[in-house]
């Protein structure tokens, strides 16, 4: 499923840019930086209450289809910027991550 059917489905609030052809091949959960970059995949969602410009830097390395930021946390004015500019989705949600992560499993997305 490509990021815009993901988000649509989820119900998703859209902060920048998407990439309509990026293929969602899995899912990440954390916020602790340096282990999210150790353990998630190209092509991953991560799901994340982290907010601050450094998990574009994280999202950009790995290569992940997008950010999902839940529990309306609210994401700051720069990161969105340096989203923008290098074309990294992020979406918001009032949901937890667990709440998101059924979702996501429900759509198959594991």
């Amino acid at each position: 499923m490509n990021c815009l059917e993901f988000a649509e489905k989820l119900q998703l609030t859209p902060l920048c840019e998407k990439d309509g052809n990026i293929e969602i091949e899995g899912v990440y959960i954390g916020d602790l930086l340096s282990i999210v970059m150790a353990k998630a995949k190209k092509n991953y969602a991560w799901i994340t209450i982290q907010t601050h410009i450094n998990i574009v830097a994280v999202a950009e390395l790995l290569e992940l289809a997008c950010i999902i930021v839940v529990e309306n946390m609210e994401v700051d004015n720069d990161t969105l910027l340096k989203a923008r500019e290098l074309k990294i989705p992020i979406f918001k949600t009032s949901e937890s991550a667990y709440q998101v992560a059924c979702r996501m499993a429900e759509l198959g997305v594991k």
